[in-house]
C-alpha cells in the first residue's frame, strides 16, 4: 500500500500526554529501581541481566512486527557501539556511583547530560553554542559544586561514586553524538534498540568479570526487593519507558519530549526520600533548584534553535539514542 496517500493522524494531545506523563514516572522510578536492585546483586550483575533480557523481549518483539526486516551489517555494527558506550558505559556507571551515592543525587547529576551533549557537540563537530546554552552550563558546574563542595563536615559525597556519576552523562553524550552524527540511520527503530541493549548487556557481562562482581554474586542471597527492582528496570524501566520515548520522538517535538531531563529528577528525589529515606538537606536542595534551572535554560535555549535551524535538530539527546541513531537512559536518561 502506498502509505503517502494515506497519510497517519497526528496523535491526540491526551496521548501525547499520557505519553510523557509514562516517560517521567518510569524513567524517574528507576534510579531509586537501581537503588534497590543493587542492595543484594552486584551493578554490573545487575546490568548485564535487565539489558540481557530487555533486549532479548525487544528483539522478539520486532520479528512479530516485522519479520522481513534484516538490517545491514553496518546498522548492527553502529547499533552495537551505539549500546556498547550508552548502557555497558554510562548507564554501568550510574549503578555502580548508585552504591554509595543516593539515588536522587544520582539522578540530578545525569541530568547535565544537555551540558555534555553541548560541551561535546562543539568540540567534535563544531556545533554553536548560544550565550544562554553557555550560561546554562556555568549555572549547571555551579550547581554541581554547591553539590559536591566542602560545605558540610558531615553528609558530604563519597569520591569515587561522584566521579562515576559525573562521568556517566559525559559518556553518555559521546555516545549519543556518535549515533547522530556518524552512525546509519536504523530501518527498524525497535530492533535497532534491541541489539544496542544486548550489546550493553554484554559489556556489562565482560566488565562483572574484570571486576569481581560475578565471583560476589550468590544467588541464593538475593532479596526479594533486590529481585523485584531487577523486573520493575527489565518490564517497565526498559520495555514500556523505551516504548514510550520511541512513541514520543515520533508523535511529538522533541523539544517536549526533552522535558523529562527536568522532571525525572524531581521524581527521583521525591521517591528516594519517600521510599529509601534518603537526605534531603537544605544544601541539595539548593543545588537541586540551581541544576535543574541550568538544564531548563539548556533545553529550552536548544529547543528553540532547533525550530529554527531544523536541520540540527537531530543532535544529541538524553536517552538512548534515537535508535541507533539518542535518549534516553535510564534513558538514559542516561535514562538509566
Amino acid at each position: 500500500m502506498d502509505h503517502s496517500t494515506n497519510p497517519k493522524a497526528p496523535a491526540s494531545a491526551a496521548a501525547v500526554w499520557a505519553a510523557l506523563l509514562t516517560l517521567y514516572v518510569v524513567w524517574g522510578s528507576t534510579y531509586l529501581g537501581i537503588l534497590f536492585a543493587i542492595e543484594t546483586v552486584p551493578p554490573y550483575v545487575m546490568g548485564a541481566i535487565r539489558f540481557a533480557l530487555a533486549g532479548s523481549g525487544l528483539l522478539l518483539w520486532s520479528f512479530i512486527r516485522n519479520p522481513r526486516s534484516r538490517p545491514s551489517v553496518r546498522e548492527v555494527r553502529d547499533a552495537a557501539i551505539v549500546g556498547a558506550v550508552l548502557l555497558g558505559g554510562a548507564q554501568g556507571l550510574v549503578a555502580w556511583g548508585e552504591q554509595t551515592i543516593p539515588s536522587g543525587i544520582a539522578a540530578l547529576l545525569i541530568a547535565l547530560l544537555p551540558a555534555w551533549l553541548v560541551v561535546l557537540g562543539r568540540i567534535f563537530v563544531g556545533e554553536r553554542v548560544s550565550r544562554p546554552v553557555a550560561l546554562g552550563i556555568v549555572i549547571g558546574l555551579v550547581g554541581v559544586a554547591i553539590l559536591a563542595g566542602p560545605w558540610e563536615r558531615t553528609g558530604r559525597l563519597e569520591v569515587a561514586g561522584l566521579v562515576a556519576l559525573l562521568a556517566s552523562p559525559i559518556l553518555w553524550a559521546a555516545g549519543s553524538i556518535f549515533a547522530a552524527h556518524r552512525a546509519v540511520r536504523p530501518t527498524d527503530q525497535v530492533r535497532s534498540l534491541a541489539i544496542q541493549m544486548l550489546s550493553g548487556g554484554g559489556v556489562m557481562v565482560v566488565i562483572a568479570v574484570l571486576v569481581g562482581d560475578f565471583a560476589r554474586f550468590d544467588p541464593a542471597a538475593v532479596s526479594d526487593r533486590s529481585l523485584l527492582a531487577l523486573l520493575y528496570l527489565v518490564l517497565v524501566g526498559s520495555l514500556v519507558g523505551y516504548s514510550a520515548y520511541i512513541w514520543l520522538l515520533a508523535n511529538a517535538p522533541l523539544a517536549k519530549v526533552g522535558t523529562y531531563a527536568y522532571v525525572n529528577p524531581v521524581v527521583a528525589f521525591a521517591l528516594g526520600a519517600a521510599l529509601a529515606s534518603e537526605p534531603v538537606t537544605p544544601r541539595i536542595v539548593a543545588a537541586a533548584g540551581v541544576i535543574l534551572f541550568a538544564v531548563a535554560l539548556i533545553v529550552t535555549a536548544r529547543g528553540r534553535s532547533a525550530r529554527v535551524e531544523p536541520e540540527e535538530a537531530a543532535g544529541g539527546d538524553l536517552r538512548p539514542a534515537q535508535p541507533a541513531g539518542a535518549p534516553a537512559p535510564g534513558s538514559a536518561s542516561p535514562s538509566p
